[in-house]
């Protein structure tokens, strides 16, 4: 593993997993998005990972044109890498889940990195109504769903992407996961340095225990040497816990209401800001200094901010 002499905080945003009912402040519109991410980024985020929704249902979207809404206003107002999801939301094609990615030709993307059994169901039982009718059948339809991502598909995103310059924020929510990037990466598909993000917490994934951390990480190390960046990100109540254990091991981290809609036991985060303002301050007192955009730049050799498409 490369360790980082500086921490690269990534924020997602707003993502595809939870729903309005759960958040007042999960944002949702384009103006929303662009406000929260912006003010992540002042917080101290260096990268932003972005989803578009529909402003009036809130539900996920994979419309180009909702990410131009916000994508050059967060360009204009800040200096982060804007990543671009491909994993979209649940049901979507693999021609909606790249359509935004293609269009903005970001500096970074997300890469799912394997399928997978994908549950989010047990949301649903926790909430008596919802706002929206889509909101509920969303989760439960999640007992019988498979998250696609065969190696055709992968290499298709890889390729089209890669194209265009776009580096990878590679998704990896099971240690077979990252085999299949070490796959690619021998194929020379794709190329060095890897930005490996660690996923713990999802059902049908990796369980959030430390031991699975360092199991991971052991097994990065031994597929990609000195080729990679780890970053980790966990599933709601264990977000802080597992993102701080990353950095303690020289690795980075990913916050964000994407990824919990919490900003501590049974408190609401009212932002992405909050997040991100708090892992920061927990990052500082371990003497760990924070990634500025520029830096994380420099160490993911991104193609820079100003060869992108909007």
């Amino acid at each position: 593993m490369k360790r980082a002499d500086k921490v690269i905080i990534t924020c997602a945003v707003t993502g595809s997993i939870h729903t309005p009912t759960m958040s007042l402040h999960l944002p949702v519109t384009p103006d929303e998005i662009a406000r929260d991410a912006v003010a992540a980024a002042e917080a101290g985020a260096a990268m932003l990972h972005l989803h578009a929704r529909d402003p009036e249902t809130g539900k996920p979207s994979p419309s180009p044109d909702l990410f131009m809404e916000f994508l050059p206003r967060i360009k204009q107002q800040t200096a982060a890498i804007l990543n671009i999801t491909t994993g979209g939301g649940l049901g979507m094609t693999l021609d909606e889940r790249l359509a935004a990615a293609k269009r903005a030709q970001p500096e970074v993307a997300s890469m799912n990195m394997g399928s997978m059994n994908f549950n989010i169901s047990g949301a649903a039982a926790k909430f008596g109504s919802f706002k929206h009718d889509w909101e509920k059948p969303y989760l439960e339809s999640t007992t019988d769903f498979i998250l696609s991502n065969t190696f055709a598909q992968i290499e298709r995103g890889m390729r089209e992407l890669g194209d265009v310059g776009t580096r990878f924020e590679f998704e990896c929510y099971d240690v077979g996961h990252l085999y299949n990037l070490a796959h690619f990466a021998d194929r020379g598909i794709v190329k060095p340095p890897f930005f490996t993000q660690c996923i713990f917490g999802i059902l049908g994934g990796i369980g959030p225990d430390p031991e699975n951390l360092m199991h991971m990480k052991a097994t990065a190390d031994r597929l990609f040497g000195n080729d990679y960046y780890l970053s980790v990100l966990a599933a709601g109540r264990h977000q802080m816990s597992f993102v701080t254990l990353s950095a303690i091991l020289g690795g980075n981290v990913r916050v964000g209401l994407e990824d919990s809609l919490y900003a501590g036991r049974g408190k609401l985060a009212t932002s992405n800001a909050e997040q991100v303002a708090k892992i920061r301050r927990i990052l500082e007192e371990l003497s760990l200094e924070i990634a500025t955009p520029e830096e994380a730049r420099a160490m993911l050799q991104t193609k820079g901010g100003d060869n992108v498409a909007f």
